[in-house]
């Protein structure tokens, strides 16, 4: 929708394309779980959405958003677990190529082999968004964390600035009680 143009019922379709884009991103999240992908992100990217119409979305974001944030930190505080993190970019990375190539159940393979590499072209599809997304998490999380304490400082102030604000709200609700 352009800006400045009023549209009657622009408001209800904003909101409604809001709920419907942010509720899918959720149920592709909770999906992503089970199924390869990025379901984490998928969830905290639907709760994003949903927090522009929700309160509560936005209550729950914001710890989700520190935690995740803290953890970035946490991910390139050393070169172990800088490591760690290449590691499995290569890990998904190959088992993308071992997924497009598909070669045939080994030997050794005892179950039917229609179970061999199940899901496909799109698994690998999967795999190599999933190695792209943690390697492009892992060099934000470098250049914005790495040998720079002022921002974990900043992290913690914004939990002891949330933490008041939760105690707040939990007075101003048992006030109305």
């Amino acid at each position: 929708m352009i800006r400045g143009m009023n549209v009657p019922g622009g408001g209800t379709v904003k909101r409604v394309v809001l709920e419907t884009v942010g509720w899918l991103l959720v149920l592709i999240g909770v999906a992503a779980l089970i199924l390869p992908g990025p379901g984490l992100l998928c969830i905290m990217a639907g709760l994003i959405v949903l927090s522009q119409q929700y309160e509560w979305a936005e209550r729950r974001l914001d710890p989700v958003k520190r935690r995740a944030l803290r953890e970035a930190a946490r991910s390139v505080s050393g070169p172990l677990q800088m490591s760690v993190t290449l590691v499995g970019v290569v890990v998904l990375v190959a088992c993308g190529v071992l997924w497009t190539i598909d070669p045939p159940a080994p030997q050794w393979w005892s179950l039917p082999d229609s179970w061999w590499l199940p899901g496909g072209i799109w698994t690998a599809v999967t795999q190599f968004g999933s190695a792209a997304i943690a390697l492009g998490l892992m060099i934000y999380s470098y250049r914005r964390f790495h040998g720079k304490p002022d921002a974990l400082a900043e992290l913690d102030e914004q939990d002891r600035v949330s933490a008041q604000r939760a105690e707040q709200r939990a007075g101003r609700r048992a006030a109305s009680r």
